[in-house]
C-alpha cells in the first residue's frame, strides 16, 4: 500500500513506460487530481484513481500502466 501522504503537490506523474502523465495538483479523497496548466492537460483538469499509483520515489509519483493507458483512464473535472 502506498502512503499517500508522500504525494506532494507539483510532483511529475510518470507512466510505467516512463512517458510523462501530468503534474501533481492536490489529492482529493482516493484520487490523484493533476494540474491544467500542464501541457499535457489541455487546459483542464484530470485525476487519477490512487490505484493505480506503485510507487512514489526519486521526487515522482510512478504508475502502474503506461502514460497513455492512464491518460484513456482519466477522469475530466468538471
Amino acid at each position: 500500500m502506498i502512503d499517500l501522504s508522500t504525494i506532494r503537490e507539483h510532483m511529475p506523474v510518470i507512466g510505467s513506460d516512463g512517458g510523462h502523465v501530468g503534474t501533481v495538483d492536490h489529492l482529493e479523497d482516493q484520487r490523484i487530481k493533476l494540474t491544467k496548466t500542464d501541457p499535457d492537460a489541455q487546459g483542464q483538469h484530470h485525476y487519477l484513481h490512487v490505484d493505480s499509483v506503485a510507487a512514489v520515489a526519486g521526487g515522482e509519483v510512478r504508475l502502474n500502466r503506461t502514460a497513455a493507458q492512464a491518460k484513456d483512464e482519466w477522469a475530466v473535472a468538471h
